[in-house]
């Protein structure tokens, strides 16, 4: 049998599936006539990015990190937006950033004055809320009453001099008809209001990417909407739309231990600490080769995390064979919003970072060390 080149734990990503993605969203944004950035919350993979250069040029940042990412490595001004800024931080925002998007009233009175002062244009928006969302995980929706992210209808009834935009971002994983739904209620709310601007950022979790989303009805949509209002450029930034299904996360099986009947297979990956959404959301990862639904007769076992906390475990998957120390556990569409929230709880070995080229061989682009622990613990 031949040799897996790929040692575990490590993040793939492929090639060929991701420009695979980039080609149909810049389909969509050149036929939509739009403008799509790619979000560093969900994929902030930086030694890819030459590659997502040849189809999108900017990119979407949340903190100075990463607006000084977007200008480093994607060569652009970035789209910021963060629900707060700090005077510490501010200028590195500004230096960094085309585009401006605060949270608050109070945000944009505090530093527009640092933006007059900037040394290229940077155009100023607000969030808005428009107080709907399909999202049904709590976590994830920012419209959900008390929410502290955007301005309520209520709070905006005139715009301040020197804001050019609005931005609204109430979607995650969602699809289009998501997104025409969420437009009727900006524009009950906020119509008047899209008269008066340049611009009109739609924010992430369009998943255009995904197999059974409607791109034609989101082309429809977008030109229908540009027809609608033309003073506006219309701008999506999803995240996780860029890298969806395009690589996995590959681990081994380092122990298996029963309990009142349970048989859990021990990985040399931990969910909290490597797939942390699949907690969070929560969700059920899929398993090459292995069934999501437990089959009677089947070996069948829980997958557990390699960290000491309790609940470190996803299950049941079934498997064809019984599991065997050493055994490859391969977890399907682990790019996005996986090497962005990692941590290194326990100090436990971080995942390695791979690319496997569109020749199928397999670049290591990232290797860590007990060092990368230590400094961070200082």
């Amino acid at each position: 049998m031949k040799k897996n080149p790929i040692n575990t734990p490590t993040y793939v990503l492929d090639e060929t599936l991701l420009r695979r993605n980039l080609e149909l969203i810049a389909s969509v944004q050149q036929r939509a006539g739009v403008r799509i950035i790619l979000a560093f919350k969900a994929f902030a993979m930086w030694k890819v990015f030459p590659i997502i250069r040849e189809y999108i040029s900017c990119s979407t940042a949340s903190s100075p990190w990463e607006a000084q990412l977007a200008v480093e490595e994607m060569g652009s001004l970035a789209h910021s937006y963060a629900p707060a800024y700090t005077e510490k931080d501010f200028d590195t925002i500004v230096a960094c950033s085309s585009h401006i998007t605060f949270n608050s009233l109070a945000q944009f009175h505090r530093f527009y004055p640092a933006v007059l002062q900037a040394q290229h244009p940077v155009s100023c928006g607000l969030r808005i809320n428009p107080e709907y969302s399909e999202v049904e995980t709590a976590l994830y929706n920012p419209a959900a009453p008390g929410s502290r992210l955007g301005i309520v209808c209520a709070d905006l009834t005139t715009l301040p001099e020197g804001v050019e935009g609005l931005h609204f971002h109430t979607l995650c994983e969602s699809d289009s008809y998501s997104l025409e739904h969420t437009l009727e209620a900006v524009e009950k709310k906020f119509g008047a209001l899209l008269q008066q601007v340049k611009w009109l950022n739609m924010g992430g979790g369009h998943l255009i990417t995904r197999k059974d989303y409607d791109v034609e009805h989101l082309i429809r949509l977008l030109l229908h909407f540009k027809k609608k209002y033309p003073n506006l450029e219309i701008i999506l930034e999803p995240g996780a739309a860029f890298v969806w299904q395009t690589g996995v996360l590959e681990s081994s099986v380092v122990d298996i231990v029963g309990n009142h009947g349970v048989k859990t297979a021990i990985l040399d990956v931990s969910f909290t600490c490597h797939m942390p959404d699949c907690l969070e959301m929560p969700y059920k990862p899929m398993v090459r080769g292995a069934c999501q639904i437990p089959i009677a007769g089947k070996p069948t076992y829980r997958l557990g995390g390699n960290s000491c906390l309790s609940g470190d475990f996803i299950g049941e998957w079934s498997f064809d064979q019984e599991l065997k120390i050493g055994d490859r556990i391969i977890f399907e569409d682990m790019i996005h919003y996986t090497m962005v929230k990692t941590t290194m709880f326990n100090g436990i070995v971080h995942p390695s970072i791979c690319l496997r080229k569109t020749d199928g061989s397999v670049e290591i682009l990232r290797q860590f060390e007990y060092a990368d622990y230590k400094l961070r613990m200082c």
